[in-house]
């Protein structure tokens, strides 16, 4: 079977993509040229800027496919049917270990995020935005169930995601991380803090 142009771009740049995440991963974003990327793809670099008309653009396509897999798990845990406190307390904690592992513990990726905020900060607004969409989600069932109470949904979520930014935001972790005896409330007492906050008057 003959592919088309239709098929063989995309699939191109999901490769560049991939490829230049596994070169940010082993050398750096700084260090990571578009020729290197072109000679591990075996193109020449004239071929890549055929999909990405610079570095940058490169990096926010790996930044958004980093971000779209918390994204992802986000979605499904909001799908999911069962009461929705367990399911904010899930939410909340599965966000900051992914993040905490891939951007923290990965010093070459932690980079590329810093770089992220500094020059692609619409990359990361749009990815904090879905996470606010994913705990409204929850919220919005928990207060249809009769497990929170709140007027404001949206106002609850987004107060709820500024209320966890030092468990979500990469450089947040990394910094209570390397300053152990900075008073710092572990990420349970905070959600339980949160859910007490939420929960429905005659629930308490």
């Amino acid at each position: 079977m003959t592919l088309t142009a239709e098929h063989i771009e995309p699939d191109t740049r999901e490769r560049i993509l991939v490829v230049a995440e596994r070169l940010f991963r082993e050398l750096g974003y700084q260090k990571t040229t578009v020729g290197d990327i072109a000679k591990a793809l075996r193109m020449s670099p004239a071929n890549v800027y055929r999909f990405f008309d610079s570095k940058k653009a490169i990096h926010e396509g790996v930044a958004r496919i980093l971000m779209g897999e918390v994204e992802d798990v986000a979605r499904v845990i909001t799908a999911r049917p069962g009461p929705a406190t367990p399911r904010l307390r899930e939410l909340l904690t599965t966000i900051h270990r992914m993040n905490s592992e891939r951007f923290v513990g990965d010093s070459k990726l932690h980079e590329m995020v810093e770089i992220a905020m500094e020059e692609s900060w619409e990359v990361c607004v749009a990815h904090m935005q879905t996470v606010v969409e994913s705990i409204a989600g929850v919220i919005a069932q928990g207060v249809a169930s009769g497990e929170f109470e709140t007027t404001d949904v949206p106002l609850a979520a987004m107060c709820t995601c500024q209320a966890m930014m030092g468990y979500f935001h990469p450089q947040m972790i990394a910094q209570a991380m390397n300053k152990p005896g900075k008073p710092h409330a572990e990420i349970d007492q905070m959600i339980d803090f949160m859910l007490d906050g939420l929960a429905a008057r005659n629930r308490k």
